[in-house]
This record gives structure tokens, C-alpha cells and sequence, in this order.
């Protein structure tokens, strides 16, 4: 088929706003931290940018979309991107280049890592990180995500995922949980707590993420068309009901409504939506984001009652709003927008897809990253010194003050 310049533009605007999302993610975290972590925090967002390209362009992109072997990964024929050009991948985005296509899909692989970094805030040594998110790609994300988009056994079986549920939240949520029992709870000196440090760029992250977002979602639609118009319109309604919902369990539950925790709900309702926003009417995307908003609210609250110190909630986000959407996605994915059949439709086979595919892909994130992480501590220490914990990341690890 003929590349069409209109979804060809589209695309690459899409593959920009997703770009984006890892610049917002790093305000976002920024803004969540001491002010002696800032860097820190951002430095490993902004890290992923080198680190998980180089691992795409060479070996991710091909395990992932090329040729299916035995369900599992994809064969070589795009490895260092060879065969990979200005004609259309012959299954992914007929209308569109093949390097926009891996381009936009490198966006995702980048920012996905960068995710998990909330969760162990303040406590890692930048060398082991870039090793971990190495690793981390090629043995958590590569294979989900075939199995999953690129032709493997969940694809087979009748799954689906327009834009990241199972291989971007659920990976990210539930291999930050990991993360938790590995590093154990930060140190914190005498009368020092926790509190963001700048709310005003945990906003700033937040405009910029919903902002990218759009491209995450409508840009999964792989053209200008009416898939894409309901993603985009989901997107938005699934990032504000979950913000409401949020802010006014808080509102009820604390006597004011908190300006990060508002926030943090709208990125729950982003993440549970993605699943479901090119399969799912505009109603249904407004209960995912009241189901979000309310049960990541939840699971904040049980992992404070656990002491588990995640630190910027990556697991009550992205782990459980990412679940809330898979499955709501077999619920209310509706026929007439894109074909799907979810359990209201009729489709009960879809609906017991999705919801066993949901602990295969928790099980997998979360096993294999406590391996990883632990096999990585008793080689080479992932923790920070001491000294460095208390100093800060930014004096010990970059030898910089985000503030002089």
C-alpha cells in the first residue's frame, strides 16, 4: 500500500508528543523529591533517551516486531534496523514509513523504564541503573511486548492493548513493586521527611505527560482516522474523571484536596485508559477513569499501611491503573469503534483473555525484575552509600546542586 502523507505526519507529530512524555516524567519526578535528588531522579528519566535507544536500534525493535518464533520473541530480519526503511512494515501501519513506525515505538520502550524510577527515588547508584534498564528491556519489555503486539501467544490468543496496559503500565507497575523488597525503605536523617519539594513542577511534568499523552494514545491508531478521534477523546475523559475521583476521595477522606494527589490521579486515569482508548465509547472511558481514580487512591493507602516505600507510587499508578484497564477493556470494548467485542457486546472470549493475561504479564514484570535486581545487589552494590543517601544523589552521584 502507498504511504499516505497525511498518516505519515501524524505519526511522526505522535512520535514527538510521546518523546515528550519522558521530559514531563522527569518534571513530574523531579518535583516529588527532596531537592538533594532532583537531578538525580531526572538524570535517570533522561538517561533512558541514550540507553534504551542504543538497545532498541540494535536488537528490540526486531525481537519485538519481527518475525515470530515459537510465540515467544521476534526473529533478526530488523536487527541494527537493516530492512527497515521507507516502505510500510508489512503488518504494522500500512500507510505509514517503517522507520516512523519503529520510531514511534522506540518513544514507548523509552519512557517505559523511566517509569519505574519513582519507586526506588533516592537510592540507587546511577551506574547500576543504566545497567538495570539494559537489562530490564531485553528480558521484561521485548518479550511482553511481542507477545502482546508482535504476533506472540497473548496476540494469539485474543488479547489486545491499544496503546500500553499489559506492556507499558502493568510491565512498569509491577517490576517497581519488585524494586521495593529489593532496596528496602530509604534513610532518612532525624526530623527530615519526605515532601515534594516543588509542587509547581510536579505540575508542569503532569501538563506535559497528559500533553504527550494524546500522541500515545491517538498515535496507537497508526493513522489520522476515526480510531484515533476516539482515543484521543478517551484520553482526555479518562485523565479527568480519575482526577476528580481522586481529589474528592481525598477531599472527603483529609479535609483538603491535595494539589500532587489530584495530579497523581489524573496520571492513573491516563494509564488505565490507554488499554481501552481506541476500543471503547466515550461513556465507558469515563467509569475506567472513576474506577482508576478511586482504586489507585486505594492502593496508596494499602501500601503506606504495608510500609513499602514506593516512593512516588509507580505500583498504586501504573501497576494497578494499568490492570483496572486491560480488564476494563474486555468489559466495554464495543464493536463499532474498532471492532473488538468486550463482555457487554457479547464477547465473554475477550473478557477471559484479558483477565488472564493480567497476572501472566504482573507475575512475569515482577519475578524477573526481582531476579534481575537481586542477582545485580550481590554483584555490585545498587544501593547508595550511606553518606550519599543522606548528602543527596545530586552532590554524590552528578557532583551538581540542582539549587545554588
Amino acid at each position: 500500500m502507498a504511504i499516505d502523507s497525511g498518516d505519515t505526519a501524524f505519526m511522526l507529530v505522535s512520535t514527538a508528543l510521546v518523546m515528550l512524555m519522558t521530559v514531563g516524567l522527569a518534571f513530574f519526578y523531579g518535583g516529588l523529591v527532596r531537592r538533594k535528588n532532583v537531578l538525580g531522579i531526572m538524570m535517570q528519566s533522561l538517561a533512558a533517551f541514550g540507553v534504551v535507544t542504543a538497545v532498541w536500534v540494535i536488537i528490540g525493535y526486531t525481537l519485538v516486531f519481527g518475525n515470530d518464533q515459537g510465540r515467544f520473541l521476534g526473529d533478526l530480519r530488523y536487527a541494527a534496523l537493516l530492512n527497515v526503511g521507507i516502505d510500510p512494515h508489512p503488518r504494522y501501519g500500512p500507510r505509514i514509513p517503517a522507520l516512523v513506525f519503529m520510531a514511534f515505538q522506540l518513544m514507548f520502550a523509552i519512557i517505559t523504564p523511566a517509569l519505574i524510577t519513582g519507586a526506588f527515588a533516592d537510592r540507587v547508584r546511577f551506574s547500576r541503573y543504566l545497567a538495570f534498564i539494559a537489562i530490564w528491556i531485553l528480558v521484561v519489555y521485548v518479550p511482553i511486548a511481542h507477545w502482546v503486539w508482535g504476533g506472540g501467544f497473548l496476540q494469539d490468543y485474543g488479547v489486545i492493548d491499544f496503546a500500553g496496559g499489559y506492556v507499558v503500565h502493568m510491565s512498569a507497575g509491577y517490576s517497581a513493586l519488585a524494586t521495593v523488597f529489593v532496596l528496602k525503605p530509604r534513610t532518612l536523617p532525624a526530623g527530615e521527611g519526605t515532601a515534594p519539594h516543588n509542587v509547581p513542577f510536579v505540575a508542569l511534568g503532569a501538563g506535559l505527560l497528559w500533553f504527550g499523552w494524546f500522541g500515545f494514545n491517538a498515535g496507537s491508531a497508526l493513522a489520522a482516522n476515526g480510531v484515533a478521534a476516539y482515543a484521543f477523546v478517551n484520553t482526555m475523559l479518562g485523565g479527568a474523571f480519575a482526577m476528580l475521583t481522586w481529589m474528592g476521595v481525598n477531599w472527603g477522606n483529609d479535609g483538603k484536596p491535595s494539589a500532587t494527589g489530584a495530579l497523581t490521579g489524573a496520571i492513573a486515569g491516563l494509564a488505565a485508559v490507554t488499554p481501552a482508548a481506541g476500543y471503547v465509547p466515550p461513556w465507558a472511558a469515563v467509569i475506567i477513569g472513576v474506577l482508576a481514580g478511586a482504586g489507585s487512591y486505594a492502593a496508596t493507602k494499602f501500601r503506606i499501611r504495608r510500609k513499602w516505600d514506593d516512593s512516588l507510587d509507580v505500583w498504586a499508578c501504573h501497576g494497578v491503573g494499568g490492570t483496572v484497564g486491560v480488564v476494563a477493556t474486555g468489559v466495554f470494548a464495543a464493536p463499532f469503534v474498532n471492532g473488538a467485542q468486550g463482555l457487554l457486546y457479547g464477547g465473554g472470549h475477550l473478557f477471559v483473555a484479558q483477565l488472564a493475561a493480567a497476572p501472566i504479564v504482573a507475575v512475569y514484570s515482577f519475578a524477573v525484575s526481582l531476579a534481575i535486581l537481586k542477582i545485580m545487589d550481590r554483584f555490585g552494590h545498587l544501593r547508595v552509600s550511606d553518606d550519599t543517601e543522606r548528602g543527596g544523589l545530586d552532590k554524590g552521584e552528578h557532583g551538581e546542586a540542582a539549587y545554588d
